[in-house]
């Protein structure tokens, strides 16, 4: 499964807790008997999203808190939301990953000045710090091994990929030739994934392994991609352009970068996590849509369709069981943190 320490400054803080169940109704989504329930958000909330989920069904992203616009990262565990707080001084988190030991991986900060990459460990918020010289860090993912990985400004001022491990975070530069890259997925084999410039300016997905960066390159007549996730087996999801200059969904395997097309009436789509399973989610434009959420698996993409009334949705990551996470607007709201599953699945 794609899952999206250091020095630094501790959170002890695990601060509102309240039942699901109370917020959250399941209803029936479009496609293959697929049900969304709506996570909700923290007290006086407007919005929230969920980002990662792992095996367990444990659930992290983020959650606008006291009618602000500073979202506090969550955990949606055995029923209950959980505030995670922020580091010292700041006011504001987000949680983007969290492996099978439920270790959650992010980035803390203050409106208008630094952010830092963070990991949570039994409710501890940590910074991981930044890289020599740098001012601040975004962790994204993190593996079964503790393995993190996020972006990072460096003593130059722009903006790299780093690894984070043992307490040690590690530059893994760019692409040749380009200035900035970030890293967006980790395997449990230590592959990592993400989007760096070249020397020609445009970006280009990569796959670093062994400490190698290499370029996957574009869909044909495309000029840029970008890397979200990548699995066990190897297999790397993203968007790119094509040569019409949309913007679709694609899969890397073996070597060749596939696209994946979009939902029916859709011109554009993006691929943004893949389980050991090789199925994948995303989000792509409909005939009536900007932006629905999708489930592509064995060749076939399905619409999981919105919350009651919602005309927006979007999917952010899979477990291996195929339960789902994203957002989804609904009657009368904003977008919240949402859960789709699908009945039939085993």
């Amino acid at each position: 499964m794609e899952l999206h320490k250091g020095t630094g400054n501790y959170v002890g803080r695990t601060c509102v807790v309240f039942a699901l169940m109370c917020i959250g109704a399941l209803q029936p989504a479009a496609g293959q008997n697929f049900t969304v329930q709506d996570l909700g958000t923290l007290p006086n909330g407007f919005f929230s999203v969920a980002r990662g989920i792992n095996d367990r069904g444990e659930v992290v992203g983020d959650s606008e808190t006291k009618g602000l616009l500073q979202p506090h990262a969550i955990l949606v565990k055995q029923g209950s939301l959980v505030d995670l707080g922020t580091l010292p001084d700041g006011d504001f988190s987000e949680a983007t990953g969290i492996n099978n030991l439920g270790q959650i991986v992010g980035f803390s900060g203050a409106t208008a000045r630094f952010e830092f990459a963070v990991s949570v460990s039994d409710g501890v918020m940590v910074s991981l710090g930044t890289l020599p010289g740098g001012r601040d860090s975004r962790a994204f993912a993190i593996n079964d091994h503790g393995q993190m990985v996020g972006d990072a400004i460096t003593a130059n001022q722009v903006r790299h990929a780093f690894l984070s491990q043992h307490g040690v975070m590690t530059d893994l530069g760019t692409l040749h030739g380009g200035t900035f890259s970030s890293a967006t997925g980790i395997n449990t084999r230590g592959q990592i994934v993400g989007s760096s410039d070249t020397a020609s300016k445009a970006t280009h997905a990569f796959l670093f392994d062994n400490g190698v960066m290499t370029d996957l390159g574009t869909l044909p007549g495309g000029t840029s991609s970008s890397a979200t996730a990548i699995n066990k087996q190897g297999q790397v999801v993203g968007s790119a352009d094509t040569a019409g200059g949309a913007t679709h969904a694609f899969l890397f395997d073996k070597g060749v970068m596939t696209d994946l097309g979009t939902l029916p009436g859709g011109t554009s789509s993006s691929a943004t996590g893949i389980n050991d399973r090789g199925q994948i989610v995303g989000s792509s434009s409909t005939t009536n849509s900007s932006g629905h959420a999708f489930l592509f698996d064995n060749g076939v993409m399905v619409d999981l369709g919105t919350l009651p009334g919602g005309n927006l949705s979007q999917a952010l990551g899979i477990n291996t069981g195929g339960m789902v996470v994203g957002s989804s607007t609904a009657t009368g709201k904003l977008s919240h943190a949402v859960l789709w599953t699908n009945k039939s699945a085993k």
